[in-house]
């Protein structure tokens, strides 16, 4: 087994919405603003090649949606996935499985792309199939008014029509291991219903994608929750008993938003966990 991060482009949110109800004297330390109170995110997704699969979890924002939709979101940097994926030797159709943490536009909409003549939209890995979980895939199709704007139709709708959908089963534990994409899977309802998170067991190390559970090392702090997040004392539930997990069992943790950190590792303090040491990737996982 081989990982690579794979980064799909960088954009922008509002730093006090990324950080709730936390002052922003407190959260610009880690993560300063602009002028316009915007911090700076990544949208890095993972590639993990094992065997004759490739799997990618998430898909980054895309490229389809209008120059008016990409201009809410400040994108800055060159990386692009295609791009990316080049670097490392590979190509799009090579990918076998996209696995999709949840279905946030800046998640899963780079899994949908225009067809050729721009009349409607068509699988952007064409060989690929996508997974997400039934409770989540119906918690999409049919948003909350607070979440809508986050789930796309155009993201979905053309995913199920192309046959090329699968569920995960979630069965009776928070806790999954799934022997068809050979990773375990962590359930959290916080952020929104059902998201995913990988457990990736290489070399040794246990590597947790912690997409939106923890978005930058500056959400490291139990009370650091986004605003975002639908459930946040829920958040606040499951992202503690995670992080004492995580300590306890020297997890490292793969930032898919924190545009300038990859990843790190956790300590237990008197404030309670906190980051330990900080990694590049190619320090850690493929020396």
């Amino acid at each position: 087994m081989t990982l690579y991060p794979v980064e799909t482009g960088n954009f922008k949110l509002d730093g006090g919405a990324m950080f709730g109800v936390v002052p922003k004297s407190l959260w610009t330390r880690t993560n300063p603003a602009d002028s316009n109170n915007m911090i700076d995110l990544a949208a890095r997704c993972l590639l993990i090649e094992d065997g004759d699969r490739l799997i990618l979890i998430d898909s980054g924002l895309g490229n389809k949606q209008s120059e008016k939709f990409f201009g809410y979101y400040y994108p800055w940097g060159d990386h692009t996935l295609d791009g990316s994926l080049k670097k490392i030797g590979f190509h799009r159709d090579d990918i076998t499985d996209v696995f999709m943490t949840h279905l946030h536009f800046d998640h899963c909409g780079g899994s949908i792309q225009w067809n050729s003549d721009r009349t409607g939209y068509e699988p952007a890995f064409k060989n690929a199939h996508f997974w997400t979980n039934k409770a989540h895939w119906d918690w999409a199709i049919e948003p909350n008014a607070r979440e809508k704007a986050s789930f796309l139709k155009e993201n979905l709708i053309p995913m199920e029509e192309s046959g090329q959908l699968n569920f995960v089963e979630r069965g009776n534990s928070t806790f999954v291991k799934n022997s068809e994409l050979g990773f375990d899977i962590l359930f959290v309802d916080g952020h929104t219903e059902k998201q995913m998170l990988p457990l990736i067991r290489y070399q040794g190390k246990t590597i947790v994608f912690i997409a939106d559970l923890i978005p930058t090392v500056g959400h490291i702090p139990l009370p650091y929750v986004m605003g975002y997040d639908m459930r946040p004392l829920q958040t606040l539930t499951e992202k503690n008993a995670f992080l004492n997990e995580a300590v306890d069992n020297n997890y490292i943790l793969f930032f898919e938003h924190d545009a300038h950190n990859e990843l790190c590792s956790l300590k237990h303090t008197e404030k309670g966990v906190r980051l330990d040491e900080l990694f590049t990737f190619k320090e850690i996982l493929n020396p």
